[in-house]
């Protein structure tokens, strides 16, 4: 007799009850904190031009992010009242300690450079901006794997270098929109450093995940979406080549770099309701590991 996945079929975990917003915070928030990296890697090699492409797209992705939480939680006090305890065990207090620690410093840097009034503030809030990105791109990984979503929390181990390379793309390729090619050199090789490493990581993933516990990531909207994320991340890394000499298409690989690390983002927000809808997710491998002890002590 087959054993039952659950009652009637009904998940045994509840589904994240987060909306799209989620899905493009995702996004956005990796996107700004990996900016003030690229900003501060600018300043020491004196590109100053690719530096403050980098601090608009960090500017732009603090006013973005805060709307987005906001749209989700559907009352801005909530998102206030966050910011009341700092939680070290919960990844969402300690990320919104880290999302307004790096806007303030993101805000003092770009009004700094750009009314060229206290430069040395405007520095030193860069380094801060620059130290705290790489938690701002990353800590979103730590709040998804923390969840019992088996997709999700059984990626835990990869989903931090997956959302840093995605973050590192994304950021790297709206810099080559923005930045002259003279310029670009850095943005071109950071944008192909952080696609590769995310390609990389999400192959680790996928074959530590299993064929059951990954199979949403290759089920409707989530493989719709992987699907358009390696494809442009394909094109983008072919057009980047050419876009040494040839502005146009440094254009159209940043959008395509873009791209990509949205549609990944998506994917992986995608898998997670999947995996929490179907009981097989979770009840499937605790079964497979309870007889895997059973086997063992017999």
């Amino acid at each position: 007799m087959t054993t039952p996945m659950s009652y009637y079929g009904r998940p045994v975990i509840k589904a994240p009850t987060w909306r799209w917003y989620i899905g493009a915070y995702l996004f956005v928030g990796g996107l700004a904190g990996a900016s003030t990296p690229i900003v501060l890697a600018a300043r020491a090699t004196r590109n100053d031009t690719l530096a403050r492409a980098s601090l608009g797209a960090a500017c732009a992705g603090i006013v973005v992010s805060p709307i987005l939480l906001i749209a989700d939680l559907r009352d801005p006090k909530r998102f206030i009242n966050m910011l009341r305890v700092f939680k070290i065990t919960s990844p969402m207090s300690v990320g919104s300690w880290i999302l307004t620690f790096f806007g303030a410093n993101v805000a003092v840097a770009a009004a700094s450079e750009w009314t060229g009034i206290a430069t040395p503030l405007g520095r030193t809030a860069e380094v801060l901006a620059a130290l705290s990105g790489p938690a701002l791109a990353t800590y979103t990984a730590a709040l998804l794997a923390d969840t019992a979503v088996p997709v999700w929390h059984d990626a835990r181990h990869e989903l931090p270098f997956v959302f840093a390379g995605g973050a590192l793309a994304s950021a790297a390729s709206c810099a080559l929109i923005f930045t002259p090619i003279a310029d670009a050199k850095l943005a071109r090789r950071l944008a192909t450093l952080g696609a590769i490493v995310e390609f990389a990581t999400l192959e680790r993933m996928k074959k530590r995940l299993g064929p059951l516990v990954g199979e949403p990531y290759r089920l409707g909207g989530s493989s719709r979406y992987k699907q358009i994320a390696r494809m442009t991340s394909a094109l983008s890394l072919a057009l980047m080549r050419g876009a040494k000499g040839n502005r146009t298409l440094a254009i159209a690989s940043g959008l395509l770099g873009i791209t990509s690390a949205l549609c990944e983002r998506f994917s992986i927000f995608e898998a997670g309701k999947l995996s929490a809808n179907d009981p097989k997710y979770t009840v499937a491998p605790q079964l497979a590991r309870r007889a895997q002890r059973e086997a063992q002590a017999s």
